[in-house]
């Protein structure tokens, strides 16, 4: 198959890029599969198509509170933000201090600016004094256990039982459910070049060894030829595809 749409028929695309049926790949099977899932790990971890955007909704429970922290699903792998975190005590709707400096805002405008200039001269003002007053609260995610710690939001209860907040944050995308991706151009370069290493690894222990015919083994060359690729490849990822790194907090 010319477009991969599974870990099969990558694994079979890239046998093929290296000559079989031609050729005999001497690398087994486990072997593949532990190669494909060494790519899809780093495609995960540097490709910018490999993670999405996502605004994750939770419902704090009194177990939250308890524990100190709020689990978040595997497949999370960056936290950029928790969204402003209101406390039980202030106002809202048309009694919030937001509420009547915008309702001003109108006023002023209809009656001197007639344009959205002044307008967005006094929100910018207003996202100023509301950052250096307020901020945004302060977080820590930590990957491997799971767990979004909200420093000081607990402790004085502007978070409480029963409240949601918004996590913005970065998910991967799964191959299983999206399986374009197991098409794209840069993993199925990665691929064959780590099982062609693994090829080149194999033959390798064969080194020297006279086949019927005169034919040397000589896996040297292959494993050395792959491994120039490999990193060619993870540096063209670095490159060209990663996200800055300061688009990543927590």
């Amino acid at each position: 198959m010319a477009k991969p749409n599974s870990r099969d028929t990558l694994i079979d695309y890239a046998k093929r890029r290296l000559g079989e049926p031609v050729l005999e790949i001497n690398v087994d099977e486990e072997q593949l599969e532990d190669r494909l899932d060494e790519a899809i790990e780093y495609f995960q971890e540097y490709h910018s198509d490999a993670t999405k955007i996502v605004y994750l909704k939770h419902q704090v429970t009194a177990d939250d509170i308890t524990n100190g922290y709020i689990p978040i699903p595997s497949d999370y792998i960056f936290v950029k933000r928790v969204l402003p975190i209101n406390s039980g005590n202030s106002s809202t709707g048309m009694f919030s201090l937001g509420y009547q400096l915008r309702l001003n805002d109108l006023a002023v405008m209809g009656r001197f600016m007639g344009d959205m200039a002044y307008y967005t001269m006094m929100q910018q003002h207003i996202s100023m004094i509301e950052s250096k007053l307020n901020g945004l609260p302060q977080v820590n995610f930590s990957q491997y256990e799971g767990r979004l710690y909200i420093h000081g939001e607990f402790e004085t209860q502007d978070v409480i039982a029963g409240q949601y907040i918004i996590v913005e944050a970065f998910q991967l995308v799964d191959p299983v459910s999206n399986t374009s991706v197991y098409n794209d151009k840069w993993l199925k370069k990665y691929v064959t070049a780590l099982i062609k290493q693994q090829w080149g690894q194999n033959l390798s222990k064969f080194e020297g060894m006279q086949l019927p015919g005169g034919v040397t083994m000589n896996g040297m060359v292959i494993l050395e030829a792959a491994t120039a690729e490999v990193l060619k490849l993870e540096e063209d990822l670095r490159m060209e595809h990663e996200l800055p790194v300061d688009f990543f907090v927590g």
